[in-house]
């Protein structure tokens, strides 16, 4: 405030003006006197004089190369309890399993974590609890991506702040904008801290192409993409040398082994995560890769994360509790499950009780939380 005031005094209104990108000489709208018709003003743009709100603080601080090391982050699912809060107690018993079994980050509040039925104030304090209780022990990247650039940015700069170590941003989605406009948009969330940048076309609507991250592939706080278009996508853009994570469950084993990518964004860990620990770390397993992709199969029949939700049911290590719109899977696809659980072996998924078909009485079905 002082140093304002003191450009105030100092400086005249037209100075002023102009320090903030008004040009005050620009002519108001005007009526042609002879012809009577109406001129449009100049449009006068302001410069972005907004610095980042951000920590010089080292705690929980984490270098770009850190983020660019990880090579199982799981998109953590987010439980409810029957009134459709957030269910802590289960949340951090999944966390807990995701550290035991060698996940080297989570996504809090992803597609999979439903930040989408979130409002923001429960979006931040997920990322701020996630980073106070396991922040020491695993990498927090927090999904404060949106469609608008201003929530964007306010919803990182209060993530981070809170501790996250990297932000996941997606393109701007449903209202989209151009490839300029994409430029500007990642541009602008870049200056926050280490960034994801997550392509997924097939939920956002268009593609992030390569001429785009080549815009932005300079910028110091780029730690990688999440590419969902395909590992050939994956292989130019590794040979171009960036760090790159599949961001499908069913093509990681190839994009890790044979097209380079450093590691795998992962749905399918909520539920075997050794497995897939050992996928991205042991080296090229096609056995193993065979063995799991039914799972992975039938979780990705319906969009995600229907049937994550449904399949953490029944193995009792959340509660059956869906925010709307998501609805369970079919009696008959969650006996489907059971036999997956069965020939995959009950002891490589999380929980210890017995997988459970469960009735469709037992699901709790949540519109007003």
């Amino acid at each position: 405030m002082s140093s304002f005031m003191s450009i105030s005094h100092s400086l005249g209104a037209r100075d002023i003006a102009l320090t903030f990108g008004f040009n005050p000489l620009s002519p108001a709208a005007t009526c042609n006197q002879r012809t009577g018709v109406w001129k449009s003003p100049e449009a006068a743009v302001a410069q972005n004089f907004h610095l980042p709100m951000r920590s010089l603080e080292v705690k929980n601080r984490t270098s770009v190369d850190d983020i660019k090391g990880l090579r199982l982050i799981t998109a953590i699912k987010t439980p409810y309890l029957p009134d459709g809060r957030f269910d802590l107690e289960a949340y951090d018993a999944l966390m807990n399993m995701q550290i035991m079994n060698g996940a080297e980050g989570v996504i809090v509040g992803g597609t999979t974590g439903e930040g989408h039925l979130m409002s923001w104030d429960e979006h931040i304090m997920l990322i701020g609890h996630t980073v106070n209780c396991f922040g020491t022990s695993i990498k927090v990247i927090g999904n404060t991506g949106s469609n608008s650039t201003r929530e964007a940015i306010h919803a990182s700069e209060q993530g981070f702040a809170v501790g996250m170590h990297a932000a996941l941003h997606i393109n701007p989605y449903y209202g989209k904008t151009s490839l300029q406009g994409m430029i500007s948009h990642f541009e602008t969330v870049l200056s926050m801290g280490p960034t994801i940048i997550y392509n997924v076309p097939s939920r956002t609507g268009q593609d992030i192409p390569p001429t785009v991250i080549s815009k932005i592939s300079g910028n110091p706080n780029i730690a990688g993409i999440k590419e969902c278009v395909g590992n050939d996508r994956i292989k130019e853009y590794v040979d171009g040398g960036m760090v790159i994570w599949s961001g499908n469950d069913d093509e990681c084993h190839d994009a890790r082994w044979t097209y380079g990518a450093v590691g795998v964004i992962s749905v399918t860990s909520n539920l075997v995560p050794g497995l897939m620990h050992e996928l991205m770390f042991k080296g090229k397993n096609t056995l193993l890769n065979s063995k799991v992709m039914p799972l992975i199969k039938w979780l990705f029949g319906e969009p995600n994360p229907i049937g994550l939700n449904t399949a953490l049911a029944q193995l009792g290590v959340i509660r059956p509790v869906f925010r709307l719109p998501y609805v369970p899977l079919s009696i008959a696809k969650r006996i489907e499950f059971v036999r997956i659980v069965e020939a995959i072996g009950r002891e490589h998924f999380v929980g210890d009780g017995d997988v459970e078909v469960l009735d469709d009485d037992e699901f709790v079905l949540v519109g007003r939380y």
